[in-house]
């Protein structure tokens, strides 16, 4: 069960937060029986819980595979790409499987921000990350900045 944190709970630098919540597009990787299927998706970030919501069909392979293994591998990069400057987010996570109030928060901000997506079929999930890595240019020449989940 996935409880309520506060952002000292979380405590992301605050350059993560914007670059993850001002993009749209992650791709995550996941594994079954040592068969890794990629996946590129729509998202929203919800801050306040660390949380990547995305759309997707139960029975495509990513999703299946995931709720086979629930660890997940992802990248986010900028929605607008700039050769000279090297810019993007790699993390780890649990995949979620939304239920109740949970859901119901994922769904007013994913909808709110891909309104089309109600047309089209498919559930909403979420990644839960574990740990987060942003490599940005702008910051310096291979400047990265980590975090990860504080352990229980």
């Amino acid at each position: 069960m996935i409880q309520e944190k506060t952002s000292a709970d979380i405590d992301i630098d605050k350059r993560i937060i914007k670059f993850i919540s001002t993009q749209t597009c992650l791709a995550i990787s996941t594994v079954n029986h040592n068969k890794p299927f990629c996946a590129s998706c729509f998202y929203t970030y919800l801050e306040d819980i660390n949380m990547l919501v995305f759309k997707s069909k139960p029975e495509t392979q990513h999703i299946q595979n995931a709720l086979k293994n629930d660890s997940i591998a992802g990248i986010i990069h900028p929605d607008k790409l700039n050769k000279a400057r090297i810019r993007g987010i790699q993390f780890t996570g649990k995949f979620i499987v939304l239920k109740e109030t949970l859901l119901e928060k994922a769904k007013k901000k994913y909808y709110r921000q891909y309104p089309f997506s109600l047309a089209i079929s498919g559930e909403l999930w979420a990644i839960e990350p574990e740990s987060i890595k942003l490599t940005d240019n702008q910051l310096g020449f291979g400047k990265r900045l980590d975090w990860e989940k504080k352990k229980q």
